[in-house]
Formats: structure tokens, sequence, C-alpha cells
């Protein structure tokens, strides 16, 4: 593998990563569950939650809706260690969420990922959500 393949890797992954954030936060659950391997997963034990696969994904989307009346995810760059088609790696997160019933969550997490090489660029076969930091406290207004 070339250099630039390895450096063409590392963007298509972090492009991959900024996607998912971007599909999140705008609640495009068609495009997030994209993002994924047809048996990808993303699982969240502290929600608790563990979604496969792509229709999975999609009608989480329309469960979050019903009691998410704010949510603003921003992922940081994280560790990125590639192995052939495959790959691993971790991102650094930081959520703000007001439900409908009026209470606010801010998360500091780290995603663990899986990554494979598809016909159609990187995705993700798996994305674990790590809370390090649950703050409940309503912010001033």
């Amino acid at each position: 593998m070339t250099d630039f393949q390895l450096i063409a890797d590392r963007v298509e992954i972090e492009a991959l990563r900024g996607e998912f954030t971007d599909a999140a936060t705008m609640g495009d659950f068609d495009r997030l569950a994209a993002l994924f391997t047809p048996d990808g997963a993303l699982r969240m034990p502290n929600v608790p939650v563990e979604l496969v696969g792509h229709e999975q994904m999609r009608a989480w989307g329309e469960r979050r809706d019903a009691f998410v009346e704010l949510f603003v995810q921003q992922t940081h760059p994280g560790s990125i260690r590639l192995d052939g088609d495959t790959a691993t790696g971790r991102a650094y997160m930081q959520e703000v969420i007001k439900t409908r019933d009026g209470q606010w969550h801010r998360n500091f997490a780290i995603y663990h990922d899986r990554y494979a090489r598809t016909a159609d660029g990187w995705r993700f076969t798996e994305r674990v959500y790590e809370v390090r930091l649950l703050d409940e406290d309503r912010p001033e207004k």
C-alpha cells in the first residue's frame, strides 16, 4: 500500500465520522444507516440501545424524534489504525440534548469504531458509544 493510499484512507474515515455526526445532528437516519455495512451495529450501552442493520437504525430515528426536542453532536478527531481493508479507531465527542419534557443532558463520550473498506468506500461495521461524563443540570438562561 502506498503512502498516498494510507493518507486517502485516513481522510475517508475521518469524512465518514463527520458524516455520521452531521446525520445524527440533523436527524437524517436514512443517511446515518447508509454509513454502516448492512450488518453493521451501533451500540449505546449507556442509553441502553443496540441497533443492528439499516432498518433498526432508521427506526431509532423515529423513536428518538418522539422524545428529543434538540440534539447537537460535536465529534473531535481521535485515533485511526489501518489494517488493509479494515480499521479501528476512536472519536471523542460531546452532545447537548434537550428532551421534549424539558430535561437537558450534556455528554462527553468516546466512540469505539470498527471500519471496513467496501465498494462504496469506508463504512462502519461497529460503533460503540461510551459515555465518560453525563451532566444533567439545566443550563442557565
